[in-house]
């Protein structure tokens, strides 16, 4: 994640990503409004995500709502297949 010339690696799961947006667990705050370049990669199928986003909320030392901002048809549906794995996973586990 960038902004103004800073950069930051963090971790988010797959429940706090949609095609629309993702959840970013950071103690960092963010003005609402703030464009960032936010690169990512999906745990379960690991395709890399490169996008721009813009603060929607920040949760003090909590974390921020992003919203994508120009983000290509390709990177949606690798999302999505990243989520339809998410879910296929989780309903495995919930037999075991």
């Amino acid at each position: 994640m960038n902004y103004e010339g800073h950069s930051e690696e963090v971790a988010a799961r797959p429940p706090d990503v949609s095609t629309r947006g993702m959840f970013i667990n950071t103690a960092r705050n963010f003005p609402e409004g703030a464009v960032l370049n936010l690169k990512f990669l999906l745990s379960l199928s690991g395709v890399e995500i490169q996008t721009r986003c813009e603060v929607r909320y920040c949760l003090k030392g909590v974390g921020i709502g992003v919203e994508f901002v120009g983000i290509s048809p390709e990177a949606v549906e690798d999302i999505e297949f990243e989520i339809e794995l998410c879910a296929k996973q989780a309903k495995a586990n919930k037999r075991s």
